[in-house]
């Protein structure tokens, strides 16, 4: 008698099968505590820095848009590593996801060892282009140079949660996201102002404890990937052709890094238009960004989490469910967007007093959010259609789009209005680029999802 044939080992690839909102709830959530988890460093960074008064304050707002746009270049790498992994695994292909998540890790650390070299080295040069006037360079440079010389750790992560965000390892990420975020929330205050006796190191503390939580987080992010289908192996690249995977991997994260960096350089123009107008506003703007971060989150989240339901069911043929979960997607973020800035508007100067109790700081802040907050939604819109457009090997669509909106419609209406409007010129020119992103966001989604998926994944 023949002995029954065992069972087939279950799929990798979790997300072409059962319920779209399911998954969508499944993957945003824990993606909405990790980005919870990180955006909430950036407000304790705030709200210490800002106990050592309105100069630091207004340092660390001069440093934010370029930390950013740091992160956003690291989040591309990322972005593109969980876009060829998760459609290998659409495709049932899992020696390719294989060799590529692991190219893909070590891509990020080398990734990061440039980026901040390159960062230490040019820190000068781009706060001078910022407008950053001579008293607060001696604070930006406390921050930039630890900044720099961990940042290598940050890619690393990215590699690490792209792997595991390609397989739809959602609470993994998040996991890692909140071990680096509570290293800094114990590490801010007793490194910025001091504790148990500690002196402190002011705001270079600030970039002691975010190199540290790096440091927890990636050891963590190592730990949970063995765990997973696709655990770190650099064995698989011995012998091995690394051209394939490099080039998909950069296909995608390139363009991908350049269309997330593209925003906080706007933000940076935008900071350098606001130093004009004077300190306050600087302080008021930047500390106003750092809560509107954190009120995003949901639309942060959900932005991270489509990629590996789309990628998923692109790769396998089911261009059907990836339109559901679109559809869903940008439901949430017309619906998010609207109920927040409602909220925000409201208590403005309530939360402007949390960071500040300068009057001129707070009637920047409070007015920032009466303008800005009205594009929120359209900004989940831009930021989700982005991911989705990312998954399907469409990058360069998203990178255009992101150029546009900076810089045919920030700049300049922030550059034609300034002269008249003072700061709330720079306001309206960040809520008429966000309300351009989602315009051409649907439109571009529309036109790329309308298109058969590819006919291997369906073959299959």
């Amino acid at each position: 008698m023949n002995a029954p044939a065992p069972a087939p080992a279950p799929s990798p690839a979790r997300l072409v099968s059962g319920s779209i909102p399911g998954h969508l709830v499944s993957q945003t959530l824990p993606a909405i505590i990790g980005v919870a988890a990180i955006m909430s460093v950036g407000i304790i960074d705030a709200y210490f820095v800002g106990q050592l008064g309105s100069a630091p304050l207004a340092a660390i707002s001069f440093i934010f848009p370029v930390t950013v746009a740091c992160t956003s270049l690291g989040v591309g790498v990322m972005v593109g590593i969980n876009s060829v992994v998760a459609r290998a695994l659409g495709e049932g292909d899992f020696a390719k996801a294989a060799q590529r998540a692991n190219f893909g890790i070590v891509f990020a650390c080398a990734a990061g060892l440039v980026m901040g070299l390159a960062l230490w080295l040019a820190s000068d040069a781009i706060f001078a282009l910022m407008n950053a006037p001579a008293h607060l360079m001696p604070l930006i440079h406390a921050y930039m140079t630890p900044y720099a010389c961990a940042f290598p750790l940050s890619l690393a992560i990215m590699g690490f949660n792209g792997v595991l965000r390609g397989q739809g390892e959602a609470k993994r990420t998040s996991t890692v996201s909140i071990t680096f975020a509570a290293g800094n929330w114990v590490l801010n205050p007793i490194l910025i102002t001091g504790a148990f006796g500690f002196e402190g190191y002011g705001i270079a503390g600030s970039a002691y404890a975010t190199g540290i939580g790096w440091a927890m987080g990636a050891l963590m992010a190592l730990w949970l990937l063995k765990g997973t289908p696709l655990p770190l192996d650099l064995q698989m690249l011995r012998g091995a052709r690394l051209g394939p995977p490099a080039r998909a991997i950069v296909k995608v994260g390139l363009p991908a890094a350049f269309s997330n960096a593209i925003n906080p350089l706007g933000l940076a123009v935008l900071t350098s238009q606001v130093a004009l107008t004077g300190e306050a506003a600087v302080a008021g703007f930047g500390a106003a960004g750092r809560l509107q971060s954190f009120v995003i989150v949901p639309l942060l989240g959900l932005s991270g989490a489509i990629g590996a339901i789309v990628g998923q069911n692109w790769g396998a043929g089911r261009a059907d469910r990836a339109r559901e979960a679109v559809a869903y997607a940008f439901g949430f973020c017309l619906a998010w967007g609207l109920v927040v800035a409602i909220g925000v508007m409201a208590a403005g100067q309530d939360f402007a007093r949390i960071f500040t109790s300068d009057p001129a700081v707070i009637r920047e802040f409070d007015l920032y959010l009466r303008i800005a907050a009205w594009g929120y939604a359209g900004f989940g819109l831009l930021i989700v259609g982005n991911g989705i457009m990312n998954a399907v090997d469409k990058a360069g669509f998203a990178l255009g789009q992101s150029i546009a909106r900076v810089f045919c419609v920030m700049l300049p209406v922030a550059l034609l209005l300034r002269p008249a409007m003072g700061s709330a010129a720079i306001y309206t020119a960040e809520l008429a680029a966000n309300l351009f992103g989602a315009l051409t966001a649907l439109l571009l989604v529309r036109r790329v999802l309308a298109v058969p998926a590819p006919v291997l994944g369906a073959a299959r």
